[in-house]
């Protein structure tokens, strides 16, 4: 065999993510390259095992595209002390004789790739494959990161099975989503499920977010159901909503715990159960019953099998990852842009405030978000205003003027298309 090429995934599982390893054990097999994969994500080469490595080849992994999860498997795991992890880390992919490496992950991962680069000083080739649900890496084109597009299609089933559930029992849904920083998941969900309402953080331009606004977002959405007849419907929460909430506020109604890399784990923080909490509390002090129902949905998304869209764009970008490091590329991110594979700098990526990889967040001045906005069942200005105004006080068992006083605050800025 020739040079040897190693596969490794990091951060948590995304749907497609066996689409780039078959692809790409495919195509350097076929190059005449040695393949091995990496299991357990970085932490074995953290800890020095070498037997963290196994061969791939063929036959193996020949139909795994359309399967969900990893046959790597994955993890989060950083070293506490990262300069000596970094080293045993490098000794052990020296040890493995590995020739070029294959990334496949999210910013944490894209992290670890640039650090890789930078101390194996050409020994190793890398190239990075971007993966998350989230879909919030910056890729060139509006392109979505793999796994987003099937993440949402499993999702946007599942609130629609909600939504029906909610209309039969005469109820509402609280449903929190994955997306650590940004509302590309819970939107993606709730525009094409045609949830009642969507709360995104991207909508909070405030570093310090009180609990009471959000509740009153979603307490004006079901007023506003209740002056339109209906006593029903489904509000999606992006998880990263609590992000920007204050913490030590936070821990005052939930246990925090935090991951392998000491990050808060937002998908463990119940906002749905907390914002149920605020806004029954607020309806019941004016004699209104609403039942609702807080869930999580996350974590059913991340494995699943791929759709069509990921099993394609996956082997797309599997196959490109090779050739781009046979020709003799290194210390990029591959992408698919108008249709062709192209490789993006690492360093592009860095936003150089933070060392970090930059944050594609959604833009609340786009038309897609404007298109998600007029759909969605919220107060905006025009609610405050003459008839509109009286009709929907009443609703909310309030005086025009208690109304207008309790709840113009949240239309007050508003994006671009509703002044």
């Amino acid at each position: 065999m020739g040079d040897r090429l190693a596969i490794i995934v990091g951060g948590g599982p995304a749907p497609g993510i066996n689409g780039v390893i078959s692809a790409a054990t495919i195509e350097a097999i076929n190059s005449g390259l040695e393949v091995i994969g990496i299991r357990d994500g970085f932490k074995r080469l953290f800890q020095g095992d070498i037997n963290a490595a196994i061969p791939l080849n063929i036959e193996e992994v020949s139909r795994i595209h359309i399967e969900g999860g990893s046959i790597l498997r994955t993890s989060r795991d950083y070293p506490s002390r990262l300069k000596t992890g970094l080293k045993k880390m490098m000794d052990t992919l020296y040890a493995l004789n590995i020739r070029y490496l294959i990334t496949i992950g999210g910013d944490g991962t894209s992290y670890m790739a640039r650090l890789i680069e930078r101390e194996s000083l050409g020994r190793i080739s890398i190239v990075h494959v971007p993966k998350t649900i989230d879909n919030d890496l910056p890729l060139p084109g509006g392109m979505p990161t793999f796994g987003y597009e099937t993440a949402r299609h499993v999702g946007v089933e599942l609130v629609k099975n909600l939504m029906e559930d909610a209309r039969t029992m005469g109820r509402w849904y609280f449903v929190t989503t994955m997306g650590r920083y940004t509302g590309h998941l819970a939107l993606g969900i709730g525009k094409a499920a045609g949830a009642t309402v969507t709360v995104i953080p991207e909508e909070f331009p405030e570093k310090k977010l009180s609990f009471r606004k959000v509740a009153d977002i979603l307490e004006g959405s079901i007023v506003k159901r209740l002056f339109f007849g209906k006593d029903h419907g489904v509000a999606i929460l992006a998880e990263g909503i609590a992000y920007k909430f204050n913490i030590e506020e936070l821990k005052r109604y939930e246990e925090i715990t935090k991951d392998e890399t000491g990050r808060i784990r937002l998908s463990e923080i119940q906002l749905g159960r907390i914002m149920k909490h605020f806004v029954q509390e607020s309806l019941l002090n004016r004699g209104i019953k609403v039942t609702i129902v807080d869930k999580n949905i996350g974590y059913e998304l991340r494995a699943a099998d791929p759709i069509p869209f990921d099993i394609e764009y996956t082997r797309n970008l599997g196959y490109g990852a090779v050739r781009y490091l046979i020709g003799g590329g290194s210390g990029a991110m591959i992408v698919l842009y108008d249709g062709h594979l192209r490789p993006i700098p690492l360093k592009d990526l860095v936003d150089p405030n933070t060392d970090k990889t930059r944050i594609r967040e959604v833009s609340i001045r786009s038309e897609g978000y404007e298109v998600a906005r007029k759909y969605m069942i919220r107060l905006e200005k025009t609610d405050f205003a003459g008839d509109r105004l009286k009709k929907l006080a009443i609703a909310a068992g309030m005086t025009p003027q208690e109304f207008k006083k309790r709840f113009y605050y949240i239309v007050r800025k508003s994006p671009r298309y509703d002044t």
